[in-house]
């Protein structure tokens, strides 16, 4: 007897006569099996463990990171804006991208750190030590430089055209493709000198001094 199309109602389903055995009652119908039962993949339990191993060894890095020695890159929402922070110590610290923004920063000290892509807008930096510092790509617009050492500073691509300059030392700073105001590079030139040992680029070249 052919096998029954699933899914008849059992009350319609067809008897089959025959003139030796009688008519077959209908019988329950047998629920029917999907072509696909939901199944878990086989991968599925080899994803979990996977995961759960990344995130261990991710732990055991963060953990183990700073007793090797490795440094690890400052918080991008780190923000010390609008802050009293008068003689703070940041040297050879992990500054990049860090906001400073109208900061009190006199006489702190930033001498070997990394400041790329900070934002010291509107700072004042009076007396502050930025010997060696890295502030390319930095924003220093409206910043306020009286007294302070940027001797062999790095300030290639750096926007300071509203920064104000006064009694500051340079001698192998890099000033290179950093826009300044008419008077402030008057008042640098009158003090440039040296050779930045990092890029090997001289400073006067870098600032444009005729």
């Amino acid at each position: 007897m052919n096998r029954e199309p699933c899914g008849w109602p059992g009350s319609l389903r067809p008897t089959v006569v025959s003139a030796v055995v009688p008519a077959m009652e209908p019988s329950p119908q047998a629920p029917c099996r999907s072509a696909r039962s939901p199944s878990r993949s086989p991968s599925t339990g080899l994803k979990i463990r996977r995961g759960v191993l990344l995130a261990a060894a991710s732990l055991v890095l963060l953990l183990t990171g700073p007793l090797l020695g490795w440094s690890q890159p400052a918080a991008a929402a780190m923000d010390y804006a609008k802050q009293v922070l008068i003689g703070a110590d940041f040297h050879g610290a992990d500054l990049r991208n860090v906001t400073f923004n109208l900061t009190n920063l006199r006489d702190a000290d930033f001498h070997d750190a990394d400041l790329r892509g900070a934002s010291l807008f509107g700072a004042k930096l009076q007396d502050a030590d930025l010997r060696n510092a890295d502030l390319r790509d930095a924003t220093l617009d409206s910043a306020v430089f009286m007294g302070t050492d940027l001797r062999n500073a790095r300030l290639d691509d750096a926007f300071a055209f509203n920064t104000r300059f006064e009694g500051v030392q340079i001698d192998g700073a890099d000033f290179t493709n950093v826009p300044l105001r008419g008077d402030a590079l008057k008042h640098l030139c009158a003090v440039a000198g040296g050779t930045n040992p990092s890029s090997g680029r001289a400073t006067r070249d870098t600032l444009g001094c005729g």
